[in-house]
């Protein structure tokens, strides 16, 4: 009886002349779309990270900027992390440097926007 039951066994489990496939074959197409990823969505994404916090860091008074929200103005006063922004007269207002979207091409020393 037991050896009826061995047999199938034995004529299911071999595959012996089948060739496994290489573990290093199979995880290449990963590997590669993670470079391509890295390259074409990471990298770039890295560079302008590094852009706009060399632009914030370099942030002066007088610097004419636009806001994230859009507000344009002038930086009048600056602590570690807040600046006050003029946007209008006698319209001060206080924000994180971080709110900071770009400096304007016609920036310069003047206070006024």
């Amino acid at each position: 009886v037991l050896f009826f039951l061995v047999e199938p066994a034995y004529a299911l489990g071999g595959g012996g002349g089948q060739s496994e496939a290489n573990p290093i074959a199979q995880l290449l197409p990963f590997v590669l779309m993670f470079v391509v990823l890295y390259f074409l969505i990471l990298r770039p994404q890295i560079k302008k990270q590094k852009s706009q916090q060399k632009m914030i860091d370099e942030l002066k008074k007088g610097d004419k900027i636009v806001t994230s929200g859009g507000l344009h103005g002038a930086i009048t006063n600056m602590k570690d992390d807040i600046i006050t922004v003029k946007i209008a007269d006698n319209v001060r207002v206080e924000m994180s440097r971080a709110a900071v979207s770009r400096v304007r091409e016609d920036s310069g020393d003047k206070g006024n926007s």
